[in-house]
């Protein structure tokens, strides 16, 4: 006999990623080539508020001095501003909100130091069900894993975050998984030499405004 699915357990979609191979994302002219084209899909509007979930040993790492800074003063700049520029037809459209750093909370190896894809959906929900975060669907629910622990799915070898959605209590939930670089620093972070001395934290710090970036601008892995 199977086991029920607990209360408010999410709903696994396949996530988008960012992957080891670098690129550079084309502009489709919408009113003007300098602006992004906006293909129907939704796009969260208002302020987003951003929660942090510090999964592992981070001990007496200085990446949340990095990252955390780094989040709060993120929609005052013009690269975040780009997320304004969409078009329909002829009429911009400011979408997307502002970010803006919220809480965060600190997890030990519940689940272990190799998490599949549903172990970090449920990381997510354990810090909505258990009322250490509140449910926001306006919300984007990061899980930061320190250099110990890894995702079975290609962290680091296929990808180095990801995005998603999920049904938890009842709400689409939107939510994401960075890990730490310092696993592989070659692979997932752009230098070695850190502004911050914390070139894992620096490289986080890249790769969370990326899925936050694209969480924003495609909530739903449909645009």
């Amino acid at each position: 006999m199977l086991a029920a699915k607990p209360k408010g357990a999410p709903t696994e979609t396949i996530p988008k990623k960012v992957f080891l191979n670098k690129g550079q994302a084309k502009l489709s002219g919408g009113a003007s080539s300098n602006n992004m084209k906006n293909h129907g899909g939704p796009v969260m509007q208002g302020t987003i508020n951003v929660y942090l979930i510090w999964y592992g040993n981070w001990g007496t790492n200085t990446a949340p001095n990095v990252i955390i800074p780094f989040l709060s003063g993120l929609k005052d700049t013009a690269w975040w501003a780009i997320t304004t520029t969409y078009y329909q037809g002829t009429t911009q459209l400011k979408y997307a909100g502002n970010p803006v750093y919220k809480n965060s909370t600190n997890v030990l190896n519940t689940y272990g130091t190799s998490l599949s894809n549903a172990n970090i959906q449920q990381i997510v929900s354990d810090s909505i069900t258990s009322g250490v975060f509140p449910s926001d669907t306006n919300g984007v629910y990061f899980v930061l894993t320190s250099a110990e622990v890894t995702a079975s799915s290609g962290f680091c070898t296929s990808y180095c975050g990801w995005h998603n959605h999920g049904t938890i209590g009842g709400k689409d939930i939107k939510y994401s998984f960075v890990g730490n670089p310092d696993r592989c620093i070659n692979s997932c972070a752009a230098q070695t030499t850190s502004p911050n001395g914390n070139a894992g934290a620096d490289g986080m710090a890249n790769i969370i405004a990326h899925e936050l970036t694209e969480t924003v601008t495609d909530p739903d892995l449909n645009g």
